[in-house]
């Protein structure tokens, strides 16, 4: 029998609030830093016409680990973490996308299931493009083709490094790892000096001890320890870093 699949059957995605919206790709903010920068004005009519754009509420799910690609999401604004879940029913954060981002082409490009759900971290919109139109773009235009390619490159290293790190390192230099990583993934360059070291999104601490892969109790002990060296500065829940240099050397990053 197949708990973890009856499981996954029994759960329904979440429609409470969620609202079309309508975004036109040539002026859309995203555009310029997605995969789209390198369509021709034809092919963006041509996406304009067949997508749908979606507003989504915090906690709401794109899609879900397991079910079957019927196109790519772009991800117009927003962050949304892919979860995956394991057989004993426990969840795994393999990585956060942000705007710009495409969600779900490695799955509909190999032709198999997701391997994680996309939950939404704050309110997002997603765009989704059906997969004919999105295939005949992607056979179309080698421009995209290869940015695809090395988004995936990077996510294989990306994957590789997590892999290697859980190994190898012990939850304090994990921990130091992932705080850095946070801080470069959701900086803010628009903010002023005094705020440059804080990570510009407010993760639970379930979510954060689920990255470095240990217990909350003990994420919440190291934070604090954290604290007290003066390594970084705890604002509720969200985490500024203050000596990253340390933080790099206790990672093994240095």
């Amino acid at each position: 029998m197949d708990i973890k699949g009856d499981i996954r059957n029994l759960r329904k995605p979440i429609t409470l609030d969620m609202q079309k919206v309508h975004l036109d790709c040539a002026s859309c903010d995203a555009r310029s830093i997605s995969f789209l920068k390198h369509c021709t004005p034809e092919q963006v009519e041509k996406i304009n016409k067949v997508k749908s754009c979606v507003h989504y509420k915090k906690g709401q799910v794109i899609f879900y680990e397991d079910n079957l690609a019927q196109g790519i999401y772009c991800l117009s604004a927003g962050v949304v973490k892919l979860v995956k879940s394991s057989e004993d029913g426990r969840e795994q954060i393999i990585r956060f996308s942000q705007r710009g981002e495409f969600l779900g082409y490695r799955a509909l490009i190999s032709e198999e299931p997701f391997v994680a759900s996309a939950e939404c971290v704050e309110d997002s919109v997603a765009c989704f493009i059906p997969r004919d139109t999105f295939l005949d773009v992607l056979a179309q235009n080698p421009r995209i083709n290869l940015e695809m390619m090395k988004s995936l490159c990077h996510e294989l290293g990306i994957a590789d490094e997590k892999i290697a790190s859980l190994a190898h390192k012990s939850v304090r230099e994990r921990l130091a790892e992932t705080l850095i990583v946070l801080h470069d993934t959701f900086k803010d360059s628009g903010k002023h000096n005094e705020e440059e070291e804080m990570i510009h999104i407010a993760l639970p601490r379930e979510d954060i001890a689920n990255i470095v892969g240990t217990a909350t109790e003990t994420l919440i002990r190291l934070l604090s320890e954290f604290n007290k060296e003066g390594l970084i500065e705890l604002q509720g829940k969200r985490i500024k870093l203050l000596n990253i240099q340390k933080l790099e050397k206790i990672a093994s990053m240095a």
